[in-house]
């Protein structure tokens, strides 16, 4: 065999001599500059630029109200605090996604409860979480996964039906679009993560767009300690004066922070536009390839396309091979393969409280099958070539 077909794990030639990731953030000068004009400014935090974002983002997804926080988790935990759950409340969920999304109902000190995918999207199925609706059900939090927007109108039918709140979970799904409207206003509260390998970024942060006015009220409280008002409008009004209402977190974004991320929303459309373009190059590409089963998209919905993941089927596989194997080779070929996810339930936390794999077959089995490939909007048509060079020789090597 040709050192060029040998895999690179057996001793062949990779197909990449540097690692590409699976995802990385675009920071030009316009970047730097509004950064730097923040260091330079009378406010580093609790600051104009704060709201300046704000406004910007909530334009950005057709939303009243974005609150900025410290991180798509403490989005998450805020959401979860207004949606008013707490101790012996349950939040449904998915095992699919990462674990904040689980993690926002114990923090509240309420209980997750995981709630199977459908085997095409891998977003949650409004099916299950119907099955698994009690009077104890306080909230839903549906994550659109890779990018692509749960069933928004009938979760939402369901959680008033439940007397229930809908929480998106759109921390992947930032500029993503359900019969064609953007994510953002379309359910009680929405979640966004502004984390580096995500569409725009802040360094660390995250958003919750909402249209109720009280709501987002509520979560700025909770971004500052519980109290009414910040330094800024304190400065405004020349007061001192203070009150802590509620019990909050420091869970503020900084101006600096939001200078960045106001900077790089203005790329935001044709960073979303790359992104397609290379799926458009995969789908094309890998889906001829055996034993490769390629994301699936709604018609009625237009994922953001935060990853792109397949879905090997490891029993076209040859003996001894799986998932991992396949993700090894692909790793020495110098592609920055990542899973996203494993499932939340299986983690020793939830494992401990009772939970574990069989809870969610659907889950559990697309789990032994997923890859996720790189994707970030500075790849070039070279870097998704290489990328389809490298699926495509080692399933070749690995198919039965």
């Amino acid at each position: 065999m040709a050192n060029a077909e040998r895999l690179a794990c057996d001793g062949g030639t990779p197909v990449r001599r540097l690692l590409l990731p699976y995802g990385r953030q675009a920071i030009d000068d316009g970047d730097l500059r509004a950064v730097v004009d923040v260091l330079n400014s009378d406010w580093l935090t609790t600051g104009p630029m704060v709201a300046r974002f704000e406004e910007a983002f909530a334009s950005a997804v057709g939303a009243a109200h974005a609150v900025a926080v410290s991180s798509g988790t403490a989005a998450l935990h805020a959401a979860a605090f207004v949606s008013g759950a707490g101790p012996g409340d349950e939040i449904i969920t998915t095992p699919m996604t990462f674990a904040a999304s689980a993690n926002c109902a114990r923090y509240v000190g309420a209980m997750p409860v995981f709630a199977d995918v459908d085997d095409r999207t891998l977003n949650i199925d409004p099916a299950h979480v119907r099955a698994r609706l009690n009077a104890r059900t306080k909230a839903i939090v549906a994550v659109d996964y890779s990018g692509q927007p749960v069933d928004l109108e009938e979760l939402s039918g369901i959680a008033a039906q439940a007397g229930a709140v809908l929480i998106e979970d759109a921390c992947h799904a930032l500029g993503a679009e359900y019969r064609g409207r953007r994510v953002g206003s379309l359910a009680a509260m929405t979640v966004f993560s502004t984390h580096p390998v995500k569409h725009i970024t802040t360094g660390e942060g995250g958003v919750i767009t909402t249209n109720d006015a009280a709501l987002a009220e509520r979560l700025r409280r909770f971004r500052s300690h519980g109290i009414t008002t910040d330094a800024r409008m304190r400065e405004a009004t020349g007061s001192w004066f203070y009150e802590m209402v509620e019990l909050g977190y420091n869970y503020r974004l900084t101006d600096i922070q939001c200078a960045l991320g106001l900077s790089q929303l203005a790329h935001l459309d044709s960073w979303l536009q790359r992104r397609r373009a290379i799926v458009d190059r995969y789908q094309a590409s890998l889906s001829q390839v055996p034993g490769v089963a390629v994301p699936y998209v709604l018609e009625d919905r237009r994922s953001a396309w935060h990853l792109y993941v397949i879905r090997v089927d490891t029993g076209a596989l040859r003996p001894g091979c799986d998932r991992g194997t396949v993700f090894r080779a692909l790793r020495a070929e110098n592609i920055g393969v990542n899973v996203h996810y494993v499932p939340v339930n299986w983690h020793p936390y939830y494992r401990a409280l009772g939970y574990g794999p069989g809870d969610c077959p659907i889950s559990d089995a697309a789990y032994a099958q997923l890859i996720t490939l790189p994707l970030f909007p500075t790849m070039t048509d070279a870097d998704a070539d290489d990328v389809i060079a490298a699926v495509t020789k080692v399933m070749k090597a690995y198919h039965a």
